[in-house]
């Protein structure tokens, strides 16, 4: 009996163990779409890269809407995936319900704190990324009024307008900023048009260099840019290949590189805790390629890089928005 019981012992703790070594990681890709060009999208190449590199293969799946948050965490949990990346903000208090009935699941989530034994939280420093394309977008701009549009209106949105406004009030204390908000529900991260319409008005009051913030939302931004001969800045992915000679720039927020390396790390290289994406991680910055080196001079580039240098070393100091939800300069 005792030998027996010994026997089905190890052979469970061998099963679990290689269940534990087979498993495939998960991705949750929020509201918006796998190929928004934007969030979403970073996240699924960061995947994809992954697989390239490693031969494995992944669980996934998309969200349309709100009501399946719980209902897709939980699915994802017991099939086995492990460890899961959720995107996106609005999955966290799903995620505070949810973590603690899966002990043994390994939970990252991109843009949101929560605060579990199995989860690693990880936030980016959107703000630093903005304020460089903040930069640019004041020394390329004829006007001295540029734009924003940006998504849902949340802080984590303000976040990125602020630190825009500062990059753009750092090289022209005089510019004027136009924001515009696309609206206050999910569905702000995917409406084109409405991106479009904003674009437009903004164009008709001056300005010359629009940074959408907005998920798929900016797609309409961009177009609407190109259409008139403005230029526009991307946001999250690198999205200057969308209109070459039109978008100045993307503020690239590497979600891609977040997702790449919690999937390279697995079970047994999971690190729960806060991971902070910024400047000096690599976590943002700004894209420059062959779509658009004929729009950044050296003297706007040697100027960005050296106010990078700055903000990494605390000489330049990028008010959070998130710390205190105010603004310092709106």
């Amino acid at each position: 009996m005792t030998i027996t019981t010994k026997l089905i012992g190890a052979g469970a703790a061998f099963a679990l163990s290689a269940v534990a070594a087979l498993a495939e990681p998960g991705l949750i890709i929020d509201l918006g779409g796998k190929f928004d060009k934007s969030f979403n999208e970073a996240a699924y190449n960061g995947a994809q890269r992954w697989v390239q590199e490693s031969g494995g293969s992944y669980i996934e799946t998309e969200l349309q809407s709100e009501a399946q948050r719980e209902q897709n965490m939980r699915k994802m949990a017991e099939r086995g995936a492990n460890p899961i990346v959720v995107l996106g903000f609005a999955n966290a208090s799903t995620l505070e319900k949810v973590a603690p009935d899966y002990p043994d699941t390994k939970f990252a989530i991109v843009d949101m704190v929560v605060d579990a034994p199995n989860v690693k939280s990880i936030v980016y420093r959107e703000d630093e990324g903005s304020y460089l394309v903040g930069m640019l977008a004041a020394m390329a701009s004829q006007t001295g009024t540029v734009g924003f549009v940006g998504g849902m209106d949340i802080p984590l949105i303000r976040k990125f307008a602020c630190g825009y406004v500062q990059g753009v009030k750092a090289v022209n204390p005089d510019a004027t900023v136009i924001q515009n908000m696309t609206g206050t529900t999910p569905a702000a991260w995917n409406d084109p048009v409405k991106g479009g319409e904003l674009t437009r008005t903004q164009i008709s009051q001056g300005a010359d260099v629009i940074y959408a913030a907005a998920g798929g939302t900016g797609v309409g931004v961009l177009q609407a840019a190109a259409d008139a001969g403005v230029f526009s800045i991307g946001v999250d992915s690198n999205q200057n290949y969308l209109h070459p000679g039109s978008v100045l720039t993307s503020m690239m927020k590497r979600v891609d590189n977040a997702t790449y390396e919690v999937f390279s790390a697995g079970v047994d290289g999971f690190e729960p805790g806060i991971s902070v994406m910024n400047l000096a991680a690599e976590g943002v910055g700004y894209a420059l390629d062959e779509h658009n080196d004929a729009l950044i001079t050296d003297e706007m580039k040697a100027a960005v890089e050296e106010a990078m240098g700055k903000i990494i070393s605390g000489e330049i100091e990028v008010h959070d928005y998130m710390s205190s939800d105010s603004c310092p300069v709106m």
